[in-house]
């Protein structure tokens, strides 16, 4: 007995159906899988960018932005490490110093509890010359970097006196010297010299995650600072609302 056409394409069809109905399904959740993965990895980056940027600000005197490295960071809800993390302030704060940029990477990070530890560290911090005359407001009118002489050109007393400043490192440490310093051909007073350089020197002490300075360079526009760190504990702020790890 010979099935008509419509039952036959009817059984022959059926397997078909089926398997257009299991890849649809399998679509589906591979879909669904990735879409929760997305999700949680956005979680993560706002999460973890949240916890290590309350234990920063403090630190930085300001409000930072972290950026990740290339590691999902939903793989660090497992092991609790973070590759790499790069973080930008645009008005950093060290002892009185005003108007800092600092750009700094960190690397090897642990989650451990609600603190963070550092295994290696790198910055860049600038120090424009308005940032430098803000600092010193009040004992100068005006900064003006030379880079070719490797010094500052300090303005003080309405501009009638003026002042040279040379940064340098000496051990682990940013050093200001007083190159020159005269008020229409005579010295300054050294209350005002020793304040100026107090105030300057001050600024370029303290950094964070225990970092040490190891370049100093007078730009076009004011002092660039390379730092190095070690091993070290972020600590959050008791005092701040902070995200915990």
């Amino acid at each position: 007995m010979t099935l008509p056409d419509t039952a036959t394409e009817s059984v022959s069809g059926s397997p078909r159906r089926r398997g257009r109905i299991a890849l649809i399904v399998g679509l589906v959740i591979i879909l669904a899988v990735v879409a929760t993965a997305v999700g949680t990895e956005v979680y993560a980056r706002k999460h973890y960018s949240q916890c290590i940027a309350g234990q920063l600000d403090k630190s930085l005197g300001s409000k930072v932005s972290v950026h990740f490295g290339a590691k999902p960071l939903l793989l660090t809800y497992f092991d609790k490490k973070v590759g790499s993390v790069t973080v930008d302030s645009d008005d950093a704060q060290f002892g009185p110093a005003i108007g800092m940029k600092v750009r700094a990477t960190l690397h090897d990070i642990t989650i451990k509890g609600s603190n963070a530890t550092v295994g290696s560290s790198d910055a860049n911090a600038n120090w424009s010359d308005d940032g430098i005359a803000q600092t010193l407001n009040g004992l100068v009118s005006g900064v003006q970097s030379n880079p070719s002489a490797g010094t500052l050109e300090v303005r003080a007393l309405g501009g009638l006196a003026g002042l040279q400043l040379r940064p340098h490192i000496v051990g682990n440490q940013i050093q200001v010297d007083t190159v020159n310093a005269n008020l229409l051909g005579f010295g300054l007073p050294t209350d005002l010299v020793d304040g100026i350089v107090k105030t300057m020197s001050q600024s370029l002490q303290a950094y964070p995650l225990d970092m040490k300075p190891t370049s100093v360079t007078v730009t076009d526009s004011g002092i660039d600072v390379g730092l190095t760190g070690g091993a070290t504990t972020l600590q959050s702020d008791s005092n701040a609302n902070n995200v915990s790890c």
